[in-house]
């Protein structure tokens, strides 16, 4: 998985400690996650007023910029072998992003690989899912809806549950 990085706060040298912006604009950038093979940087920013997903060269940012989504997205992650790339659309459904390796940044379309409502949490722009380490599997929070729920959500409180457990499974 590649380092995370917060964009509009720069990168920090570690020979000197000093901070240097990595990428300074009037806009919004956030979310920065630094390619496995630490060749790009993906991150989200709201420059043409909704926040899409970017890749740029990295550690020369101003090597180059593209724009990988397509009517909005936030939350972007990479896979850790490098060759995929996943964000949130703004309808909640998970996108991907296939990369192909070389020399410059290479990438298809996106295409929805999950549908659905999943959790992202308003006032909060941090990913809230993850990909596994071989990318088969994503933990995500799905939002949950009218026709999603059987029953009401409830909770069940157990006082004195030494005695429950006793009377539930009796020595022998």
């Amino acid at each position: 998985m590649g380092a995370a990085v917060e964009v509009s706060a720069g990168v920090v040298s570690p020979s000197s400690h000093e901070v240097q912006p990595l990428i300074q604009t009037p806009f919004a950038e956030r979310n920065g996650d630094v390619s496995p093979d630490g060749r790009w940087l993906v991150y989200e920013s709201d420059e043409s007023g909704q926040f899409e997903i970017y890749v740029r060269p990295f550690p020369d940012v101003m090597g180059g910029r593209w724009q990988v989504s397509t009517g909005g997205g936030t939350r972007p992650l990479w896979a850790r072998n490098g060759q995929e790339l996943f964000y949130l659309a703004p309808t909640g459904a998970l996108m991907r992003v296939g990369v192909e390796r070389g020399p410059t940044w290479t990438a298809t379309a996106p295409a929805q690989l999950a549908g659905g409502r999943y959790f992202a949490a308003a006032g909060n722009p941090g990913r809230t899912y993850d990909v596994s380490p071989d990318g088969r599997r994503f933990l995500m929070i799905k939002v949950g809806g009218e026709s999603d729920q059987t029953a009401p959500p409830s909770i069940v409180v157990v006082q004195n549950w030494v005695e429950e457990l006793k009377r539930l499974v009796p020595a022998k």
